[in-house]
């Protein structure tokens, strides 16, 4: 989720995934001239886009993180929804952003300490440019998805108004039961979630995410209710505020059609989620359900790989070989944490539990660092 990430004693386990995801020390350069990407220095107080204009097409921003706070880099469209978006940046690093961006008006935003509305510049997009989906195996990829983010957001409907009745019932125990099961159909889409606005962190904020004056509200509120005060007696209209708003994003979701490049970076972004909550159990820190989440963030990635797999054995079969190949790998180091139909709690693994899944989120997420770039050739 786009908000404040606090690591907590797993943090080791995230670090070292952070330390392969495709990063690199950043430098002085201004700017590519011969690929056209743009720079981007972002510190604790300023974000020096090196331009505010571009042509229609691909954009791609290299963001460097000249500050003393982890950093993220944003791309707005209208009404706040986010065409592209890196988070974690951690000081001293630079990632690339590759967006796909037709003329019109924009906001690029630095968010350094990962909070607030960020330090935004217009940025303004003109002419015209073939969209990717002019390929037909892009055109199927971006079809292929929007059914999978149906599906995944009819089941998270159903299963989060289980989860709010048994709050409003009182029900304590059930309400336990339901939360990590309706939680992962809202962790398998999040990026599409998190493209639009406030929604997320409204439904999705930890109380250490949040901004000063800003209601805590949503899932986690809900779960520190039930699993430390123990009560939920006056949680019925948090409950109901959550359906809501989830089922706002479902319609959001259901009526927008996303870029292929939108896929691979939402695909790379799910294992951002692993490394910066789910890996140090800060994610869901008083159910210790981390797990369910983790499982859910592998799946989405998965499943919007798996839209672009036809356009990408065009284009890179190897590529495909090696993400079936760690995708596999991160499967079978998961599923040794399976009790039952669910898994076991984050804090009943052991850091070298936690290593192994780590190392293998690491050897996954460098090759899927690679897709975006593929899936913007022409």
């Amino acid at each position: 989720m786009n908000t404040a990430r606090l690591l907590t004693a797993g943090a080791a386990a995230a670090l070292l995934f952070t330390a392969g995801c495709a990063d690199k020390a950043s430098d002085d350069k201004t700017g590519d001239a011969a690929t056209g990407k743009i720079a981007v220095a972002a510190s604790d107080t300023e974000c020096k886009v090196e331009r505010n204009t571009s042509a229609a097409g691909t954009v791609t921003f290299t963001i460097a993180n000249k500050g003393s706070k982890i950093n993220e880099f944003y791309v707005y469209a209208a009404g706040d929804r986010i065409m592209g978006e890196i988070e974690n940046i951690a000081p001293g690093l630079s990632r690339d952003l590759i967006v796909e961006l037709p003329a019109g008006a924009y906001e690029t935003a630095c968010k350094p300490g990962m909070i607030g509305k960020g330090i935004r510049n217009a940025f303004q997009v003109s002419g015209s440019a073939a969209p990717l989906t002019e390929d037909a195996k892009l055109a199927q990829a971006s079809a292929d998805y929007q059914r999978y983010v149906k599906s995944q957001s009819t089941a998270l409907i159903e299963q989060t108004t289980a989860f709010v009745t048994a709050v409003k019932a009182g029900d304590v125990e059930k309400a336990k039961t339901l939360f990590p099961v309706a939680r992962t159909y809202w962790e398998r889409i999040e990026p599409v979630a998190e493209s639009f606005g406030d929604l997320d962190p409204k439904i999705d904020a930890r109380d250490g995410d949040l901004e000063p004056g800003q209601e805590w509200t949503g899932f986690h509120k809900i779960e520190k209710d039930l699993w430390v005060t123990k009560d939920i007696s006056k949680d019925g209209p948090v409950a109901d505020q959550l359906l809501k708003d989830v089922q706002e994003i479902v319609t959001k979701a259901q009526s927008v059609t996303f870029s292929p490049v939108e896929l691979a970076n939402g695909a790379k972004g799910l294992l951002d989620e692993v490394a910066s909550g789910k890996i140090t159990g800060e994610e869901d820190r008083y159910s210790h359900t981390d797990l369910w989440d983790f499982a859910a963030n592998i799946e989405g990635s998965q499943g919007a790989i798996q839209a672009l797999r036809p356009a990408l054995e065009d284009r890179d079969p190897a590529l495909v070989k090696t993400l079936d190949e760690n995708f596999a790998k991160v499967e079978a180091a998961l599923e040794k944490h399976r009790d039952g139909d669910g898994w076991k709690l984050h804090n009943t693994l052991t850091q070298a539990d936690l290593k192994e899944l780590s190392d293998d989120i690491n050897a996954l997420a460098e090759p899927i660092s690679k897709v975006a770039a593929i899936v913007a050739k022409k």
